[in-house]
């Protein structure tokens, strides 16, 4: 029983992890594109609240279940299609941890910019470019991880 909770748990997690990422992503990506300040100082602050109260928190359960599934089912660290699945969330992760600071000084930025019913300065533009570059390689990252689970290939 417990290792079906645990497995419930590591999929719930994943299914948010996963979602809320897309979610904001497409949000964000839109609304800046959009170019309305005040729609991108909404949104913005909607991202960054969601990405605190979901992502990050199944950013840490993920991992926390997951060695716990390896643990009861017997499964060696060094099993390929584990070291792997670690070493891609490793990198998104590590693609996460900026794109946080990036949504919040764009939040901050788009804040300002609505409040003085100024355009988008150049700042937040280039932190947009840096929020988009990053996204790519943690959702491949995200995808291989989901294909080695299901798959788990020799």
């Amino acid at each position: 029983m417990t290792y079906l909770v645990v497995k419930w748990l590591h999929i719930l997690s994943s299914t948010l992890l996963f979602g809320t990422g897309i979610g904001t992503a497409f949000f964000l990506l839109s609304t800046t594109l959009s170019r309305n300040v005040a729609s991108i100082a909404t949104v913005t602050r909607h991202v960054v609240r969601a990405d605190w109260l979901f992502t990050a928190t199944t950013a840490v359960i993920q991992p926390v279940t997951g060695l716990w599934l390896i643990h009861l089912a017997g499964i060696p660290l060094g099993t390929r299609w584990v070291a792997w699945s670690l070493a891609f969330y490793a990198a998104a992760i590590a693609c996460w941890l900026p794109v946080v600071w990036l949504q919040m000084r764009m939040r901050d930025i788009a804040q300002v910019a609505a409040r003085e019913g100024a355009a988008l300065p150049r700042e937040y533009w280039l932190c947009f470019r840096y929020w988009t570059i990053l996204g790519f390689p943690a959702f491949i990252a995200f995808l291989t991880i989901f294909y080695l689970m299901v798959f788990r290939p020799t």
